[in-house]
């Protein structure tokens, strides 16, 4: 779909929680379930979904994924324009936000201003760069192959290009989309070198005894980890490291993380956190009137994990689009799900569920090097505070209710792997 006219946009539409003009910016998943919900729940009044990429939002997960291999094409509208249309919802495709001002509840773009009675902010995040000096000079392309990120389809198919004409691929960063990426890549006959900063794969996401048993996978499918690498540029055919030795690439995919796409509010007087991410109520509100934020660009405070938290999860930004639906319909609800994600990476299927505070112990259920297997967080008083399985659905399944509940377990039963995780809950 191109960038459509502005649909009910023009002209004076304050009224009360059913109408007025609903401008939502950023079209990924938070934007598009924020538009079809106020739809679904009531509202009345014209609603415009802006989104900077020139195609209907779309489902991100299969980028990392089938569209590498070939098996999607990765663009797939999350809803047909058929749809949208006949919700009267307005997309205007192609038009990056560009500036903010609440006063004149107005969103600049490049071609003019938006208005809005109420606005919703779901611009996403944007891979964080190389810093400094390792971003590498201007026309250092890290091999014919050049230098890539992971977020949007046409980085897919740009790096879909590199796997079908087998390059070698370096990947900086052994975080999850580096492990995706590393595993559609040998499928491919691609050589892979990771390169990761920290002493094993998702250092800094999972304690380094739970993480270890993770480094053996890479080797699994002859793909080179190293670990202790820190990069300090990137070359024309190669990239250098700190203790300056050189990697040969042929192609180098940036893999480090990713902040909020949130400069275009500077000088709003939008609150922001130091991570860039809008500063929002329990039930999303952004702290100044008639503005919410949902998905990637959001951090809300959470009574079930006692901080602020910003969750980069499909799931959450799901969940995210209905809690602000209600909050612009003047039904606010508090927002706190139990974090939840998913990584199909060397074969595994791993599924991720809560937040384990610092002084949360770790239990594992069977043998901790057992490449198949679940480990739970649990506090003082062994309430599960967060699980991580791989291939294992029925004991995610089963911690789900658990963590939602709050509900102790017995540390002994629970460790059993032939005991159902739910048996090991403890009476009340």
């Amino acid at each position: 779909m191109s960038e459509q006219r502005d649909h009910g946009v023009d002209g004076e539409h304050r009224g009360g929680p059913s109408g007025g003009r609903v401008l939502i910016v950023g079209g990924g998943l938070a934007g598009v379930r924020t538009a079809v919900e106020l739809r679904e729940r009531g509202h009345d009044g014209p609603i415009t979904l802006l989104g900077a990429e020139p195609r209907l939002p779309y489902d991100r997960p299969p980028l990392s994924k089938a569209a590498l291999l070939g098996e999607a094409d990765g663009d797939e509208p999350l809803v047909p324009a058929a749809d949208l249309a006949a919700a009267g919802i307005t997309v205007l495709t192609g038009r990056r936000a560009e500036g903010l001002r609440p006063a004149d509840r107005e969103v600049d773009t490049g071609a003019g201003p938006l208005p809005w009675d109420r606005l919703v902010i779901a611009t996403g995040a944007d891979p964080v760069p190389l810093p400094g000096p390792a971003a590498g000079a201007p026309g250092d392309t890290g091999g014919d192959g050049g230098v890539h990120t992971l977020r949007t389809a046409e980085d897919a198919r740009a790096l879909r290009a590199v796997l079908d004409a087998r390059r070698h691929l370096v990947i900086i960063g052994a975080g999850w989309i580096g492990a995706e990426v590393a595993t559609a890549a040998r499928r491919t006959g691609c050589p892979v070198t990771v390169l990761e900063a920290g002493p094993q794969p998702l250092a800094g996401t999972l304690p380094a005894e739970v993480a270890a048993p993770m480094r053996a996978w890479y080797a699994e499918i002859g793909a080179e980890l190293r670990t202790d690498a820190r990069v300090s540029g990137i070359g024309t055919d190669a990239v250098v490291l700190a203790d300056g030795t050189t990697v040969a690439a042929g192609a180098v995919l940036v893999g480090i993380g990713a902040r909020a796409a949130t400069a275009w509010t500077a000088g709003s007087g939008l609150p922001l956190g130091s991570d860039g991410t809008v500063t929002v109520d329990h039930a999303l509100r952004a702290g100044l009137p008639d503005i919410w934020a949902a998905g990637d660009c959001a951090a809300h405070p959470s009574a079930r994990y006692g901080r602020r938290m910003a969750v980069q999860h499909w799931d959450d930004a799901l969940r995210a689009a209905a809690t602000v639906a209600s909050g612009v319909l003047g039904e606010p609800v508090a927002h706190d799900p139990v974090p939840y994600f998913w990584s199909e990476q060397f074969g595994r299927m791993l599924q991720w569920l809560g937040a384990p505070g610092p002084d949360d112990r770790i239990l594992y259920r069977g043998d901790p090097a057992d490449p198949t297997r679940t480990v739970v967080w649990l506090d003082a008083r062994n309430v599960p505070t967060a699980v991580l399985t791989v291939d294992r659905p029925r004991d995610l399944a089963q911690a789900r209710r658990i963590i939602e509940r709050r509900t102790p377990l017995d540390p002994d039963r629970a460790a059993d792997p032939e005991l159902p995780l739910k048996a090991a809950v403890r009476a009340p």
